[in-house]
């Protein structure tokens, strides 16, 4: 059994990355986290700029870190995280939490769905981690996506809004996928039943009745009455937020999460889906000739930007492993998905993760190139590794093996 088939070797992996950001993420003179850390060797390159979604991040993650019995100081890690978030970020007057700051100072106030599911997100975990203070703000942000972002005739959620509350046109798959996996986190910290039917709800809708207009693939852009908008930033393509075309790792992630919803809602389209959505992510996204998934494809597989992205492959590894405890035979052996897993963490301990310090890069050229380090104040502290890992482990527990592909009493 390879080493991140086990519970063991994924907690070991996690470890890794708490390791990286702490202790130096930690800003004990303004308070929250320092979350620009260079890739390469962990130097601060931005002491100053609090991002929203990388705040709400780190305190996910350091509130994993305590749920896998991680290091003793993600306890501190993720209170301190979490004051920051709810004081700092959180706009009073308005009633919503600001996407940027430099320092404690508001530099953007616009109001993202995606931000906001973070929140979520956090709080949830937080929340069943016993970080005090988790469920006021677990009940706050639910209250904001309500509120200001849910829109009932569409049974989905608006994108972004001007700091006073007038959104925009655009809508968008990403904060829509994103609320749905913090709805799902809400409902497992608090087991009530209205986050897991708003997270049913946005999958059944998202998934199965807005990709039917692009043959049941996931397009990323939409109006505001949600029409796939094909040009969209079609000028733009390496545009790092909100490319056009298909990616691979968004399939591959809502492959996991309709994988969770299974547990919590085993109807027959929820696996069913979850199945097709990772198929089509290997066999639209795989990269034949140098390994590795594509960050951008058209409807045929073809790349638009063929680089590599280390998240699009945790969540890969994430959706394929719980796939692989779904459809294990009756010995516990698992089908085809973990063929993927370990080829995916074979790839990713080749190519994507730091072999000094266990963090994973960012992006990689289509031959694993690099270009220079991936800066910028909307970085990705360990989120997606972190998360991935977390998930296949707590499923191999629930399951009662030890790892992928055998019960624990063969290990």
């Amino acid at each position: 059994m390879t080493l991140y088939r086990t519970r063991a070797g994924l907690r070991h992996r996690i470890r890794d990355v708490l390791n990286f950001y702490y202790p130096d993420c930690l800003d004990t003179a303004v308070g929250g986290y320092v979350a620009q850390l260079d890739e390469r060797d962990g130097r601060v390159y931005d002491a100053r700029t609090k991002h929203l979604v990388a705040t709400a991040r780190g305190v996910h993650n350091f509130s994993l870190g305590v749920l896998a019995d991680g290091p003793h100081w993600c306890e501190h890690a993720a209170e301190h995280g979490l004051r920051f978030l709810s004081t700092v970020h959180w706009d009073d007057g308005r009633r919503g939490y600001d996407w940027l700051l430099e320092g404690r100072t508001p530099t953007d106030r616009t109001r993202y769905c995606y931000g906001h599911a973070f929140v979520l997100l956090a709080a949830s975990r937080a929340l069943q981690a016993g970080i005090p203070g988790a469920r006021a703000e677990l009940d706050r942000a639910f209250g904001v996506l309500e509120e200001r972002f849910w829109e009932p005739d569409r049974e989905l959620y608006a994108d972004r809004a001007s700091p006073d509350w007038e959104l925009t046109s655009y809508r968008g798959q990403n904060a829509n996928m994103h609320a749905c996996e913090a709805m799902l986190a809400a409902y497992e910290a608090t087991d009530e039943s209205r986050f897991l039917e708003r997270a049913y709800t946005v999958a059944d809708r998202f998934t199965r009745d807005v990709t039917a207009a692009t043959d049941g693939l996931l397009w990323e852009h939409y109006t505001d009455e949600w029409e796939p908008d094909l040009s969209y930033n079609e000028d733009s393509p390496r545009h790092r937020f909100r490319p056009p075309g298909y990616q691979p790792g968004h399939h591959a992630e809502w492959a996991k999460l309709l994988a969770l919803l299974a547990v919590h809602r085993p109807e027959s389209w929820v696996l069913e889906r979850a199945r097709g959505l990772f198929e089509t992510a290997v066999d639209l996204g795989w990269d034949d000739e140098y390994g590795g998934l594509y960050y951008t494809v058209e409807d045929d597989g073809e790349p638009v930007v063929p680089d590599k992205f280390g998240w699009v492959h945790a969540e890969a590894i994430g959706a394929s492993g719980l796939l692989s405890l779904v459809d294990a035979d009756a010995d516990g052996r698992s089908t085809g998905y973990l063929e993927w897993y370990d080829r995916l963490w074979e790839y990713a301990g080749e190519h994507l993760i730091n072999p000094r310090y266990g963090n994973w890069y960012e992006r990689l050229a289509r031959d694993h190139g690099r270009d220079g380090p991936n800066r910028g104040p909307a970085v990705e502290p360990g989120y997606h590794p972190l998360t991935n890992c977390w998930l296949v482990a707590r499923a191999l527990e629930a399951d009662g093996r030890e790892g992928l592909g055998a019960r624990a009493d063969d290990d």
